[in-house]
């Protein structure tokens, strides 16, 4: 109930007190007031009121605790808010998000915790409060507006309410604690249909307050709420009370009620029980459509007092209040049954929900509508009455009047005194004795003042004589200074300098005068005596002789020889000048300021336009050491030059596209360097100058021209009558533009389309300009387009976010729709497609970076009503499903960014943001223009709202001050205006292109040239830097890259490299996937390749843990050991170091690097398992520890470490485990380390593998015995005697197994043997078992001398053959040659190993049979490799000279075997003998005669047994392509390598050998090749010609494939050899190419016609072919290979043509020879009989066959050789047809010649194939086909068909130009020909050709000029040669009819 207690205050009285109760205010007691009065109201009443006039200003504002009462609440808090969110209840159904937030937000500042609480004492009533009869409680509510009722009901807020009689208690948002029959029956039925309740009042008695449960559950309401009334009397049944009617019941007197109400109140508890969270969830989703009525009773003091209620859904049928918005129904109430009384509330039944009725609908972004408010007529003033500036601005102008005139006054009379006395003062400067002018500094304190004026507008009461008397002394100055001469000459000295610098205060003088005068006529009066044009064109001139004479010289001057006096004179006096610098830029600033104010003449506007375009590209020094002024200074000037270009382009229609030509032709001028950019941004970043000149013109164009001055300045709506031709605007209003809506639409669309098309043409024709140069360019060139274009880019990205530069989104995107152009189409040169794609990867990659930018910033926005709509529409514009209406909203992004942009330019004007301004409000005119059209239903509200906007942005448009003046918005912050701006470029062409760009770039990775597919590889990995993403999910982008990685380039596999190495960075989830592709780049066939790979290898290993991952880098690395490439070789190596052994160089002893080192044993198991890495990991571990690498300490504890733990793991059985690796494998690893080195294993580990050499004879396992012996055999030599026991049972173990192991195992065990017997000092047991076998061979000759041999018989020669050659081979057995004596009474030489070979070399006679020679001569192979000198005895090489001539392949392998062994044993000894110790050691000396047997060096030997064998082991190594060849060839490389025989008797069969299919053979062979090349080219280049005869027999004979390349891709079967050639010199190159094309060279009469398809003509073929498919490394190379081919085509063709044309179509000399007129046809009747419309007359009786197929052959030859020469011109760009210039082109500069040649895509290798194929089957097609080659021929050598004449008047044409250009003379065509001859291609079409011209029995490329009689012909005529010349010919010379006219060709 409300208190109707009456309340004394001052102010108003409140009259809308009860507005909403319906009922009239109370009489009898006087008005009450609700506030304090204002000050205007109590200003009447004071004394004050006398002021005249009184102003607020005097007074202080009121604040509280004065005694003047404070200004109203809602005068300092803006209600603008408050007021929107009423208006969206009012007009909307549901809130929206941004009002729920705000409710939100209010309920947070509403929690019990965050209030404070109060005890206040109740307060005695006033003796005027009685209540009338009439009095009605009025509820709180009542009067709220409808967000406060809004808040009200969904704030459940609890508080205590005191009472007199009990303690507080708790009531729900103020509500009166009252109940009584007024209030608890209040509780209401539906509207118009009360029924209260009757319940007497009761007095219960306080009980604690339990929480009580529903009885039902919670009904669905859309906002649920409980109260609970408890008593703590018992709880009786519930009976439901029946409704009484109102006529019924007696109203008790309102005192009685209030009186019982009050005695209940004070016995009564009230609480609010809020639902819980499931029960609101519960009731969340009901929408309530039925309503029933549910009754809870409450009867009697015993009747339960809970009283549940709850919020009807809005909208139903009979909505249910709450109890805290109690209406005022009537009342009864009966005292009489006061225990019988109950209150029954009625509430609806819950509906059932109906999902089927319901839509899911888009979550869109709600448009803001309070942002914006229309502005007040009082608020004209917004923003101007800042806090800080409250000073009277009036008081403020009379102060800056004051003090002007003033100071004018004391510079007036200071000129006066100057004239009287004659001198100048500190004011005045006296110049004659009438006329003296105000000094420097006088004038910057004028300046001062008159600005200060100009501002606070009160300039215009300034005194006009006053102006006019200081422009007068201005002007004196002015005057002054044109007898002056200031100019900075080059020539000057140190004393010029000081005379110019006395100069310089007159002049300061004279430019602070001028800059006052600009400041008068600024200033915006209206007096024309103040406009004076001689002040104008004096300050003009002024300027230009500033920039001509001091600042341009002061720019351009740099310390050389002849300026370096003038330069430290200069720069010594620098702080002198540096005032004068910065006064000429104020005054060019002031110029800038007067053409925009002023309406100046043309001649002055164009002289600012070339004053400014020379300071805006002023060369000034890269560093600051070569100027003379800092270089800052003249960026200063830049800036100004700037402003004024950017002015005269806005008030100049008419100059713009001169000013947009005088730029851009001036951009050579631009620097390259550091000093590029030099134009700071906002944001800090910089960019070019002439970048922010573009943007700013461009931006300019979108914007009207606002005039000149006040006199020449047009009204902007005329601008735009005159612009569009529109009469009239029909929309005058926003009403009116919301009902007329299309109409508006057309109006704006009438403004800003014209707007933004020459914005967007200025745009273009920039773009056009600058990429059609670039295009003509390359970056290191001589023009700086290229580079250029790459700036502009970067500058345009740089802006691209910021709302300054607008213009930069729209230069992109006329860039990128011409890069995509150029993409698409296919006539683009490669050069510019990849121009294209690098710029298209940039733009793509800025688009992704802002993406990016602006999902951050979205999140990153504080929670208020315009971030949440921005985030929102971020959202949406980021997946490209933003309304267009929303991006176009009121309050939308286009608002937000302008509101920031003019809050930054509010009080200081800034021209560039007023451009960006307007570009923007004509950008977003056009965008409500297309959301308007876009929409085909229409939709009235939607239609209304563009309507209003059309209207709104028409205005802005015409007046850009339109939207400060006649609206407010919030602030901007600059974070929400960037993402405004963010959000309108999301959704511009550019951003949105984003997709179809990325789709270029990846379509471009599939293209056919390489560098466009490495182009397009490096702009995606601009886009992946800027945006990762990309490569989630089953990326498109992944598996290209990964294809990209096997392409054919070598270019693009490095740059597939890179992009993976990024992509593994940016998504290390991508690694182990990635992982193999980078492994099979280790083999790839670029040395550069493999080396990069390697690294990105590295680094995946030493990030992963997976041990598969880790194995298969390190098996592939290892493989790289052996790598052709040395530098590759040494980064195998390197890298496997840093990753198997650095890890452990800090030898830590911890437990983790124990695990660390056990796990990686397991790891070095595995991969050594996994590939045949042994032999290549056992030289890594040399060379890793070796005494020359720098780690081999470190790396020698670690190896330590790991064979200890290796041992640990010798035990393991075998199984699936993949971490316990089997002790076969860790013994194998093992193995590899004892070959490494010995000394990392202990005699311990050695006791530990004893048990496996017991078990040798036993065991099956033959791997494992063979890792043991050789672990034996390589750390034996390490023990001393001191183990004596132990080497003696290892040997007792041993020698039994002799007879058992298989040939490999015993080579390991009887080196052990022999070890173990030198340690002991004891051989008796070796030499008794060589002695055994030896009687047993010589047992095995004589029972053949018997009986045959049996396979028994052989077994046993075989193993006593291998027992004593392997005892030979590692055994010395000289000291026992008494024992063998013994034996072997005819043995007299004192070599054992001697007599073995005399005792086995003749089973290796031929006489034996094959089984036993193969061992015989094994044995004495192994025997010689020890004994060298064996292989100089006669019967040893007799032996082997036997086995060469019978050419037994398998024989031959043996001894092959043992001079492969015998010479990699030399080759190993020359290497180690260099690094060996001094050999003073005799122990150490000893142990390594262990390990290699002899002492003495066998050179002699080698060489000679070299000698006597290489031309059968090239035989050998030539004949075949299995590993027999190969052995043969490791033989010639280790003969070659240690230089035994002269390089050209191998390198012949080298070059041979490295065509070949067996990529062991080739491999070898190649390095080989390489090596010889490297250390004598001179010699081996001799027989590279032989080399190519012996490469075609080879691949004719051996390989069977006599075509010159293979297919699939074309590669020729030269390619090594041209890559050994690229080591070579360009020259060597050229040589060996021109040679090359000689070889092709033949004379027909010696044509070997024997074959089918004749030799030569294979051998044609193979070069030709070979020729086609070369990748060359200069252009020259190509150029001088094309020259030859042709040069052979016109020297051999031109013989072979004549032949032909004599013999196979009988053109007979005498038929030429006859008179042209008896010539029937003037075409030529003989060759119109042999040919007739393409057919061929094959019925010529005087040709021989044989002798057609001669001629036939020579035609192939030619014909081939061309089509190759046409094939190369087309595919390298170097024209087909060389009569495209009409004059003789210039030879081709040297370092064009040296860049690499660049091919055309789309010319494929097929095509040229397909001919050759079809030229060499001429021989095989019969006559018809053989004579139709030999027409082709004629056809080549007589007519170019590749240059056609379509008409006669072309060829008019032609003869005008070949006239104009000097070819009108006979000798001038002839020498023009010389490079006009075209180039003949597969002949098609009927068209004329025209004569070639050949030289025939001359030598190539040798000009001659056709001998000319007198006699015979008539002068020639000037003008083209005729079509058909037979007859003149005929008559002129006896030389055929095709060489009369093309003699001279090349």
């Amino acid at each position: 109930m409300a208190d109707s207690r009456p309340r004394a205050h001052n102010g108003p009285p409140a009259h809308g007190a009860n507005v909403g109760s319906g009922h009239e205010a109370p009489q009898g007691p006087p008005l009450t007031f609700a506030r304090p009065f204002t000050l205007y109201e109590a200003l009447p009443y004071t004394p004050l009121s006398s002021i005249t006039p009184f102003d607020s200003g005097v007074l202080p504002p009121p604040s509280i605790g004065s005694a003047s009462p404070a200004p109203p609440l809602t005068d300092l808090v803006s209600n603008a808010d408050f007021a929107a969110f009423n208006q969206e209840i009012t007009n909307q159904q549901h809130p929206s998000k941004r009002m729920q937030y705000a409710v939100s937000q209010l309920q947070h500042l509403l929690e019990r915790a965050n209030i404070p609480e109060y005890q206040f004492k109740t307060g005695p009533r006033l003796s005027g409060s009685k209540a009338t009869a009439s009095s009605r409680p009025v509820p709180l509510a009542s009067a709220l507006t409808p967000f406060s009722k809004m808040v009200y009901d969904h704030s459940p807020v609890q508080f205590r309410y005191p009472t007199p009689e009990a303690p507080t208690s708790t009531l729900p948002n103020g509500q009166q604690a009252a109940v009584n029959m007024s209030t608890t029956a209040a509780i209401p039925s539906p509207p118009g249909d009360h029924k209260p309740i009757h319940k007497a009042p009761c007095a219960p008695q306080l009980q604690p307050v339990q929480p009580i449960q529903p009885v039902h559950p919670p009904q669905p309401v859309q906002k649920p709420s409980q109260l609970s009334i408890l008593s703590t009397q018992a709880a009786p049944p519930v009976h439901p009370i029946q409704p009484v009617q109102p006529a019924q019941m007696k109203q008790p007197p309102p005192a009685t009620v209030n009186r019982q109400a009050h005695e209940v109140n004070g016995k009564m508890e009230f609480q609010i029980i809020l639902p819980t969270k499931s029960q609101l969830e519960t009731v969340t989703g009901t929408i309530k459509k039925e309503e029933s009525p549910a009754s809870f009773i409450v009867t009697g003091p015993q009747a339960p007092t809970l009283i549940q209620t709850a919020l009807a859904a809005p909208g139903a049928v009979h909505p249910v209040y709450s109890s805290r918005e109690t209406p005022d129904p009537k009342v009864s109430s009966s005292p009489s049954v006061p225990q019988k009384a109950a209150i029954a509330i009625e509430l609806p039944s819950a509906p059932t929900f109906n999902e089927n009725s319901y839509v899911v609908a888009p979550v869109e972004p709600d448009e803001p509508a309070n942002l914006s408010l229309k502005k007040q007529k009082r608020e004209d003033l917004d923003g101007d009455d800042l806090y800080g500036e409250s000073l009277d601005l009036r008081q403020r102008a009379n102060v800056a009047l004051h003090e002007l005139k003033a100071y004018l006054q004391a510079a007036f009379q200071a000129v006066d005194r100057a004239i009287a006395q004659k001198s100048s003062n500190e004011m005045a400067i006296f110049l004659s004795e009438t006329e003296a002018t105000l000094a420097a500094p006088t004038q910057t304190k004028l300046q001062s003042a008159l600005k200060k004026t100009i501002e606070l507008n009160c300039f215009m009461t300034v005194p006009l004589d006053d102006l006019i008397y200081l422009l007068r002394l201005c002007d004196s100055a002015l005057r002054q200074t044109e007898s002056l001469d200031f100019s900075v000459q080059t020539s000057w000295g140190a004393q010029d300098v000081e005379q110019w610098l006395e100069l310089l205060p007159n002049l300061e003088a004279a430019i602070r005068a001028a800059r006052t005068s600009m400041r008068i006529m600024c200033g915006g009066r209206e007096e024309k005596q103040l406009y004076s044009e001689n002040a104008i064109e004096q300050a003009l001139s002024l300027c230009k002789r500033l920039i001509d004479g001091i600042i341009m010289p002061l720019a351009e001057l740099r310390n050389t020889s002849d300026t370096e006096e003038l330069f430290k004179a200069l720069s010594s006096c620098k702080r002198r000048i540096l005032p004068l610098m910065t006064d000429a830029q104020k005054l060019l600033s002031m110029m800038s300021e007067l053409i925009a104010k002023v309406d100046t003449s043309e001649t002055v506007t164009n002289a600012l336009e070339f004053a400014a375009s020379q300071l805006l590209f002023i060369e000034t020094a890269n560093a600051e050491r070569d100027s003379v002024i800092e270089t800052q200074k003249f960026d200063g000037f830049r800036l100004v030059a700037m402003d004024m270009i950017c002015q005269i382009f806005l008030l100049n229609p008419s100059q713009r596209q001169g000013i947009i030509d005088e730029i851009l032709t001036s951009l050579e001028k631009l620097p390259l360097g550091k000093r590029a950019r030099t134009f700071k941004l906002a944001d800090g970043s910089s960019i070019q100058p002439v970048s922010a000149l573009i943007m700013r013109l461009v931006q300019t164009s979108a914007g009207k021209d606002e005039g000149r001055g006040s006199s020449g300045r047009l009204d902007m709506t005329e601008g735009v009558q005159k612009v569009t031709g529109a009469k009239a605007f029909i929309i005058q209003s926003e009403a009116q533009g919301a009902s007329q809506h299309s109409t508006a639409i057309r109006d704006l669309d009438t403004i800003s389309t014209p707007l933004l098309e020459t914005a967007r043409n200025n745009a273009s024709y920039v773009i056009k300009f600058i990429v059609n140069r670039a295009l003509n360019s390359t970056k290191s060139g001589d023009t700086p387009y290229r580079n250029l274009l790459d700036l502009f880019v970067e500058d345009f990205i740089t802006c691209l976010d910021n709302p300054d530069w607008p213009a930069a989104e729209l230069l992109l995107r006329l860039l990128m729709l011409m890069m995509v152009g150029l993409v698409e189409n296919d006539k683009s040169s490669i050069m510019a497609k990849n121009m294209a794609l690098e710029l298209l990867g940039t733009m793509c990659a800025a688009i992704s970076k802002l993406r990016g930018h602006v999902r951050k910033m979205a999140s990153a926005l504080e929670a208020d009503e315009l971030s949440l709509f921005l985030s929102d529409l971020a959202a949406s514009a980021l997946e490209l499903k933003s309304r267009p209406e929303h991006m176009v909203a009121w309050t939308g992004p286009y608002r937000a960014t302008l509101e920031y942009l003019q809050s930054r330019s509010r009080f200081n004007e800034d021209a560039q943001l007023s451009s960006a301004m307007t570009f923007i409000i004509s950008e977003w005119g056009s965008k409500i223009c297309t959301c308007y059209d876009g929409y085909q239903d229409d939709v009235l509200e939607r239609d209304q709202e563009l309507g209003r906007l059309a209207y709104r942005l028409r205005e802005m448009i015409l007046d850009r001050k339109w939207l400060s003046t006649e609206y407010t918005y919030k602030d901007v912050s600059p974070l929400q205006a960037k993402l405004s701006y963010s959000i309108i470029l999301l959704r511009s062409q550019f951003c949105e292109a984003f997709g179809a760009i990325l789709n270029i770039l990846l379509n471009s990775m599939a293209s056919d040239q390489p560098t466009v597919r490495s182009k397009s590889l490096k702009s995606i990995n601009q886009v992946m830097e800027a945006d990762p993403t990309i490569l989630d999910g089953d990326s498109v982008v992944v598996q290209l890259i990964l294809r990209s990685s096997s392409d054919s380039s070598t270019q693009v596999r490095d740059s597939a490299l890179g992009l993976i190495s990024k992509c593994i960075s940016l998504r290390p989830a991508l690694e182990e996937k990635m992982t193999e592709t980078v492994v099979n780049r280790f083999s790839d066939a670029g040395p550069g390749v493999r080396k990069r790979a390697m690294k990105l290898a590295k680094d995946i290993y030493l990030r992963n843990s997976n041990r598969v991952l880790r194995s298969a880098i390190a098996n592939g690395l290892l493989h790289r050991v052996q790598d052709p490439e040395e530098s590759v070789r040494d980064l195998a190596r390197q890298v496997i170091e840093e990753i198997w052994f650095a890890p452990f160089h800090s030898g830590e002893t911890s437990a983790a690097s124990q695990i660390s080192l056990s796990e990686h044993v397991i790891l070095m198991v595995q991969t050594v398992k996994r590939g045949n890495v042994a032999n290549v990991l056992d030289k890594v571990l040399q060379a890793l520890l070796s005494p020359s690498s720098k780690t081999s300490q470190a790396s020698m504890e670690v190896c330590r470490k790991l064979v200890g733990s290796m041992f640990d793991l010798i035990d393991n059985i075998d199984s699936n485990d993949a971490s316990a690796p089997s002790g076969r494998d860790v013994l194998q690893v093992l193995m590899i380390f004892a070959k490494a080195e010995a000394s990392l294993f202990t005699f311990e580990q050695l006791r530990l593998l004893r048990p496996y050499i017991a078990s040798i004879g036993t065991s099956e396992d033959l791997t494992v015995s063979r890792a043991v012996v050789v672990i034996y055999r390589r750390v034996l030599p390490q023990l001393s005697s001191a183990h004596a026991q132990f080497l003696t049972d290892v040997r007792k173990e041993l020698l039994p197994v002799v007879a058992k192991v298989p040939r490999a195992l015993l080579d390991d065990v009887m080196a052990c043997l022999w070890i173990i017997s030198t340690l002991l000092g004891t051989y008796e047991p070796l030499a008794r078992l060589v002695i055994s076998s030896l009687k047993g061979i010589q047992k095995t000759r004589a029972s053949a001398q018997v009986q045959p041999l049996d396979q028994l018989k052989i077994r046993q020669f075989d193993r006593y053959s291998l027992i004593v050659g392997m005892a030979g081979k590692h055994c010395n057995l000289d000291s026992h040659h008494e024992m063998f004596k013994e034996h072997f009474p005819k043995f007299s030489g004192a070599s054992v190993s001697k007599l073995m070979v005399d005792i086995v070399v003749p089973f290796a006679a031929p006489s034996w049979p094959l089984d036993v020679r193969k061992p015989a001569l094994d044995c004495v192979g192994l025997v010689c490799q020890s004994s060298p000198r064996n292989y100089v005895a006669a019967n040893v090489y007799t032996a082997f000279q036997q086995v060469f001539d019978d050419q037994i392949p398998i024989l031959e392998t043996m001894v092959l075997r043992s001079l492969k062994e015998f010479l990699f044993s030399e080759e190993k000894r020359s290497e180690q003998e260099p690094e060996g110790p001094a050999g003073k050691d005799g122990e150490s000396k000893k142990k390594r005669e262990l390990t290699v047997i002899g002492g003495t060096n066998y050179d002699d030997v080698a060489s000679a047994t070299t000698h006597r064998f290489l031309k059968d082991i090239t035989r050998i190594a030539t004949s075949t392509q299995d590993d027999h060849a190969f052995l043969a060839v490791e033989v010639l490389a280790s003969i070659n390598r240690q230089g035994l025989v002269h390089p050209k008797e191998t390198g012949v069969t080298f070059i041979t050998l490295a065509t070949s299919t067996h990529p062991r053979i080739s491999e070898l062979a190649f390095l080989e090749h390489k090596a010889l090349h490297t250390k004598h080219e001179t010699v081996i280049e001799r027989e590279y010609a032989k080399a190519i005869q012996s490469i075609f027999a080879y691949q004719r004979d051996i390989v069977k494939d006599p075509r010159g390349a293979t297919t699939n891709p074309f590669t020729p079967k030269l390619h090594l050899f041209m890559e050994v050639l690229k080591i070579s010199k360009a020259k060597n190159r050229v040589k060996f190419l021109e040679k090359l094309v000689s070889q092709i060279d033949f004379d027909i009469a010696k044509l070997d016609m024997s074959e089918e398809l004749p030799p030569h003509v294979q051998y044609s073929r193979f070069i030709i072919e070979n020729l086609a498919f070369f990748e060359y490394v200069t252009v020259g190379e190509i150029h001088s290979l094309v020259a030859a081919m042709e040069r052979l085509v016109a020297s051999t063709g031109a013989s072979v043509a004549q032949v032909i044309e004599s013999e196979v179509f009988h053109l007979r000399i005498d038929v030429l020879d006859a008179p042209s007129s008896q010539s029937p046809n003037p075409d030529g009747q003989l060759r119109a009989e042999a040919q007739t419309q393409g057919q061929v007359n094959p019925l010529l009786p005087d040709i021989e066959y044989s002798r057609l197929r001669q001629l036939t052959a020579a035609s192939m030859i030619l014909l081939a050789i061309w089509e190759v020469r046409t094939y190369l011109r087309r595919l390298y760009s170097l024209g087909t047809n060389r009569r495209e210039n009409s004059a003789k082109p210039a030879k081709p500069q040297v370092k064009d010649l040296a860049r690499p040649p660049v091919k055309v895509q789309g010319v494929t290798g097929d095509k040229v194939w397909e001919e050759i194929n079809n030229i060499m089957g001429a021989l095989s097609g019969g006559r018809e086909r053989m004579v139709r080659a030999c027409k082709d021929l004629v056809e080549l050598m007589s007519i170019d068909k590749e240059f056609l004449v379509p008409s006669e008047e072309d060829e008019m044409d032609l003869d005008a130009a070949g006239e104009e250009n000097g070819f009108g003379d006979e000798s001038d065509w002839e020498e023009g020909d010389d490079d006009m001859a075209s180039s003949a291609g597969t002949p098609s079409g009927t068209g004329r050709g025209r004569k070639r011209k050949s030289q025939a029995g001359g030598a190539a490329g040798q000009k001659k000029k056709r001998s000319r009689s007198s006699s015979q012909q008539p002068p020639r005529k000037r003008g083209r040669p005729r079509k058909n010349p037979l007859p003149e010919a005929a008559s002129a010379s006896t030389q055929p009819v095709w060489l009369q006219h093309d003699e001279e060709w090349f």
